[in-house]
């Protein structure tokens, strides 16, 4: 898309949104959306995106595609989680501009218009940032702020903190970021890694309209996980490190108790002998479990299996 044109003509805005167990969210986030999209003066669709809910969700979703032609959804098969459901509704969004959000409101579609004008701006990624959550209690403050201070430290690519999957990209951006096929993938670095023209838009996250979120702890551990394991080398590094220098005193170890046999002063100790093998056989299972999470990696990417596959796909295709 030429800059020139972004502001002229009649374009195609596509609304991604994934879902998981969203009935009391999702009729409300289509009403805000709607009034959003139909202040602009682009055609527009709403991409949902059910990853395998349980409850009426997708009967909400196909009700919808029923009484709005701007409404598409797609039903995976199962949960395949937040960042592969996202990635469905970009492989499948038609837009000259595409929109990533959550559909609990948390990303307020009263945004939709601004992030539209800094794109007319020639701006190809308009990534939000979220200066404060206002349910978000002082643990998960802390833990976010100091998990993308270590990410940035091990990572070469630079992760705004406070960034999030609220966010606006040109349809080049998009055709790019389809060639990236990796399974355990972190959008926001990839997005980061991408480069093109990006701007940021700053905002404070509201309340969850209704229900509670879907991101448990052991998920929010795994997301994080894959931030650093898929942008860095470093863990991987400081294992060889950590394995030179446990060598290192390990030897000299040796060389003490040989010291002490020569010189007739080797006393049993059952204590220190102890903590050295604790010490030691800890650090051995750490850097082995590092390594067995990128050889676990690799062992996904070898077999090639589809990112995500469809229950249903609900809705008609805007004519491009």
């Amino acid at each position: 898309m030429n800059l020139e044109t972004r502001g002229t003509g009649r374009q195609l805005l596509s609304i991604v949104v994934p879902v998981y167990n969203e009935q009391p969210n999702i009729e409300k986030f289509y009403e805000e959306a709607t009034k959003a999209a139909a202040t602009l003066d682009m055609d527009y669709e709403i991409i949902f995106v059910d990853d395998g809910s349980k409850d009426a969700t997708p009967l909400i979703l196909s009700r919808l595609t029923q009484q709005d032609e701007h409404v598409r959804a797609f039903i995976l098969a199962r949960n395949f989680g937040h960042q592969l459901a996202i990635t469905c509704g970009m492989d499948h969004a038609l837009g000259d501009a595409v929109i990533t959000m959550d559909g609990d409101l948390q990303h307020p579609p009263s945004m939709i218009p601004e992030l539209v004008q800094k794109w007319r701006e020639g701006n190809d990624v308009v990534q939000t940032i979220r200066e404060a959550t206002d349910d978000a209690g002082f643990l998960k403050r802390m833990t976010s702020k100091w998990y993308y201070r270590i990410l940035n430290a091990v990572s070469p690519v630079h992760i705004t903190p406070g960034g999030s999957d609220f966010r606006l990209i040109d349809k080049r951006v998009l055709e790019t970021f389809k060639q990236f096929r990796e399974h355990d993938r972190f959008i926001r670095g990839l997005i980061g890694d991408i480069g093109y023209t990006q701007t940021f838009i700053h905002f404070v996250a509201p309340k969850r309209y209704a229900g509670k979120s879907k991101f448990s702890v052991r998920k929010m551990l795994h997301f994080a996980l894959d931030g650093i394991m898929a942008y860095s080398k470093i863990p991987l590094r400081v294992s060889f490190y950590i394995g030179m220098l446990s060598g290192l005193l390990s030897l000299l170890l040796i060389l003490h108790v040989i010291y002490c046999n020569i010189m007739g002063k080797a006393v049993p100790g059952w204590t220190t002998t102890m903590i050295v093998d604790c010490l030691f056989s800890g650090f051995q299972l750490i850097f082995i479990g590092v390594i067995g999470e990128y050889i676990g990696r690799i062992f996904e990417e070898v077999k090639h299996r589809p990112l995500y596959w469809l229950r249903a796909e609900l809705g008609q295709h805007k004519d491009r």
